[in-house]
């Protein structure tokens, strides 16, 4: 499930109430009519406080009284607002330039100059002494964190009260209120706390944390949406050239790649904590990049940075996303080390960035206390458990979290926790949620059971025709210790019945130790990947695809019978070993497997029978998973590698098998987030089979006559045109993410992303197995020279489609070749 498809779920039924008690907003302009971006606003007497944006607007609330708001920016008079009510918002206010100051001040609204410049100059000295600062100045560390999550609707105006998706549900809009960053009305929807003890090791490079409590709102059960949740925000830190959340790297403003993006002015300078600090102001340099702006306050003797705030610019190029807000809050150990005690973040998600349509706020707060120093534990501490449910946490009593909340739930938090219980037993809201989970999963729910996947109910393919599949699982919770899965399909054109059926139960949840066995009877396009799967109900594109380049009659019926048992030793390393049967036989008189049985190559037989074993080992490490029955959801799906080695062992006279053999595979893929230029994957594939085998048992390089991206395929190639006993192949993909389409002007609007891609196979099929082939096919390898392709694509096309053109680099001269071909991609990405 991923984050993406979470979103959508949330964005069917997302619904913190905030009794502010001052709210100001509106436009700031000077004496002769232009906008003053980045300038101060604070309530008097205060330290709460705001910068003006790139447009001069702003938006301020609090939870006090205040009667007066201060405006201030260097080379200008500070200007005192009276406020006449609680709520003042689209004020009109005008700041007179201060003439002393004329001929000293320069009011930087390009771009500023790397030279000369006090602000850089500041900023060398932060670089100079970011590793003495923060928990890095300490050999090891341990603290306590407290962590609120919180989802809401914004711009909730009369239109969305009236709309007949909240029927029922009215009584949750008396929670309504204002943002305090974006002016904007809102409603909760969810609320997640959660308190966490963090133990680190600078010396070891390790850290660990472990779970104190959990509490949440709405979907106490769903532990994918919590885990989801959590995973949206990867940890960031602001002295690093990147920060990365959604899948993307924005150019830090404190990094030393700041210097080459950002424009720097130096604002302001005052006492902060007894401490005085300067105040920088920042802005990008360029448009449609992956930047913020904003400011910060740096102290003048340690040269860290006690709070800073950032903020992407209207125009950055990522998708479903608005705007992003964080503020980071520092104070001062012994007079030198600056730590973190508050970290805010906050995302705007929309289906556009029209700033008045809906969307989602996500907001996350981490408040951290109790920071101790130098205690040194073993390195066998730090080692991750394979099982570790916590259950305990999340049934912790009101005593715990009234103990160990870093601070109180305001009216506006607790009242969530109120409304949402009331929301969940409502008719109208569960509807929302069994049509988002359908259109996420595919599953439709049901007692015990569910009906899916329902996208997979129809297909086509040359031999079968129309197809249409019926199906299901078991499914009690998240967290069940075994599942049953089954199908039946029937085609129109063969008129013949096929089905599948598999199960799995979890003995031991301490090492992850599974027994999987099924069957599956149907028709399927072999040789769509190098690397051998034994997914019972496993079933590819090729095989039902609606458009194709070409006859693709080369369909193969199969009969798979698999057992297996496996476990995991170590955290993300898995090791199966298994048994399968397999039957082939062709699906239609187009397509032959023949092989000959005996050496004088006189009798032919066209059905293949084969029992086989294998061991497979697979480790993914930092991938994080959630939940911990017999089927967990990976939570951070496209951001760890994976390594594969299976060695296969093929016995002969075995329930009539037919061949002996021993295959060694091997798979690793490397996705790869490059700092400002894109993200890249990297995956390589190599493997081996000895002894003579026919058509049906050996490597088929994967082509793709779909018009449909197929993961790791080659696109200009047919099926079965090339087919190797030994292999190695690589796959590269950079997506760009926008950069360079963000300096063309007639492009930059469109927010398109540039891919790039090349792809390379060699292999041979060695002369005893060319000896047993009966088939009719020209068995041809890519072995006198590697064969390639390479491609060039345009992603998020209306932000949900990826077109590419694929190119052949080589053997021209094949039968039928295609030197061109073209695929396209549909999804939801970031």
């Amino acid at each position: 499930m991923s984050k993406q498809s979470y979103l959508l779920l949330i964005i069917f039924f997302s619904f913190s109430i905030n009794y502010a008690q001052t709210k100001v907003g509106g436009i700031l302009n000077d004496d002769t009519g232009q906008t003053v971006p980045f300038a101060n606003v604070v309530f008097a007497n205060s330290s709460e406080g705001a910068t003006t944006n790139e447009s001069g607007e702003f938006y301020l609330q609090s939870d006090g009284n205040y009667d007066t708001l201060v405006i201030s920016f260097v080379g200008y008079k500070t200007k005192k607002i009276p406020l006449k009510a609680s709520v003042n918002l689209n004020m009109e206010i005008t700041l007179e330039q201060e003439a002393s100051s004329l001929d000293e001040v320069v009011i930087y609204r390009g771009k500023t100059s790397k030279k000369n410049n006090p602000a850089i100059d500041i900023l060398k000295k932060v670089w100079a002494n970011r590793r003495s600062n923060g928990v890095n100045a300490f050999k090891q560390y341990s603290y306590k964190e407290y962590e609120k999550l919180e989802f809401d609707i914004n711009t909730v105006d009369s239109t969305l009260i009236e709309s007949r998706i909240f029927n029922g549900m009215e009584f949750i809009f008396d929670y309504t209120d204002t943002n305090r960053v974006t002016g904007k009305t809102y409603l909760p929807m969810f609320i997640n706390e959660s308190v966490n003890q963090v133990y680190g090791d600078n010396d070891l490079n390790e850290e660990k944390e472990v779970l104190l409590g959990n509490k949440n709102s709405g979907f106490n059960q769903n532990r994918n949406l919590i885990d989801f949740v959590k995973d949206i925000y990867d940890d960031y830190d602001i002295y690093k050239n990147y920060i990365k959340f959604f899948d993307k790297s924005f150019v830090s403003p404190v990094s030393t790649t700041g210097i080459d993006t950002y424009n720097y002015v130096l604002s302001d300078s005052a006492y902060i904590d007894n401490k005085w600090c300067y105040n920088i102001v920042y802005y990008p340099r360029r448009e449609n990049e992956l930047t913020f702006k904003g400011d910060f306050w740096v102290n003048d003797t340690t040269w860290a940075v006690k709070n800073i705030n950032l903020e992407t610019t209207k125009d950055v190029n990522i998708n479903w996303i608005k705007q992003v807000y964080i503020e980071q809050d520092f104070e001062v150990l012994s007079d030198s080390v600056f730590l973190i005690t508050k970290d805010f973040f906050m995302a705007d998600f929309g289906i556009n960035k029209k700033k008045t349509s809906q969307g989602i706020y996500a907001k996350r707060t981490l408040l951290y206390d109790e920071y101790k120093f130098n205690n040194e534990k073993p390195a066998s501490f730090y080692s991750q458990p394979v099982y570790n449910p916590q259950s305990q946490a999340y049934n912790r009593s009101d005593e715990f979290w009234s103990e160990n909340r870093l601070e109180e739930l305001n009216k506006d938090e607790k009242g969530i926790y109120v409304m949402l219980d009331s929301l969940t037993k409502t008719k109208a809201f569960n509807r929302l949620y069994d049509i988002a989970t359908i259109a996420q999963s595919g599953y439709v729910e049901f007692d015990g059971w569910d009906y899916g996947p329902v996208y997979s109910t129809f297909g086509f393919n040359d031999v079968e025709g129309v197809r249409t599949r019926f199906g299901g699982r078991t499914y009690f919770g998240q967290n069940d210790p075994w599942r049953i899965e089954a199908y039946g399909a029937y085609g129109f054109k063969d008129n013949k019945f096929k089905y599948g059926i598999s199960g799995k139960v979890l003995l031991d949840p301490k090492s992850r130790l599974i027994l999987t066995g099924g069957n599956r009877r149907d028709v399927e396009q072999l040789g769509t990947s190098l690397t051998n799967s034994t997914d019972v109900l496993g079933r590819s594109l090729a095989s039902s695809s609606l458009l194709n380049v070409g006859d693709n009659d080369k369909l193969s019926s199969i009969n798979l019978s698999v057992f297996a048992i496996e476990l995991e030793p170590l955290k993300n390393f898995k090791v199966r070993v298994g048994a399968n049967y397999r039957v082939l036989k062709p699906a239609s008189p187009e397509f032959s497997l023949d092989y000959y049985v005996d050496e004088e190559r006189t009798i032919i037989d066209s059905e293949i029978n084969q029992t086989e074993i294998s061991t497979v080992f697979t480790w993914t490490p930092g991938r994080k998973v959630s939940g911990y029955g017999v089927e967990r959801s990976v939570v951070n799906d496209e951001d760890f590698p994976t390594l594969f080695l299976n060695y296969s062992l093929g016995i002969k006279d075995v329930f009539k098998s037919d061949f002996e053999y021993k295959k060694l595979q091997f798979f690793y893929n490397q996705p790869l987030l490059i700092g400002g230029i894109g993200r890249s994957n990297v995956s390589l594939e190599a493997g081996k089979t000895f002894g003579a085998v026919p058509l049906g048992l050996l490597s088929v390089v994967p082509g793709n006559q779909t018009y449909f991206a197929l993961y790791n395929t080659f696109p200009t190639l047919d099926f079965y045109e090339f087919v190797t006993d030994s292999y190695s192949a690589i796959h590269v993909e950079h997506n760009f993410n926008g950069r360079l389409f963000s300096r063309i002007p007639l492009l930059r609007e469109l927010n398109l992303r540039e891919l790039i891609g090349f792809r390379a196979v060699y292999g041979d099929i060695s002369d005893e197995s060319r000896m047993i082939d009966a088939s009719g096919l020209s068995l041809v390898a890519p072995n006198s020279k590697p064969f390639y392709e390479y491609s060039v694509g345009i992603g998020n096309i209306l932000k949900v489609m990826r077109f590419d053109v694929h190119f052949r680099g080589n053997y021209f001269d094949n039968p039928d070749a295609r030197s061109m071909a073209f695929t396209i991609d549909f999804g939801f990405h970031f």
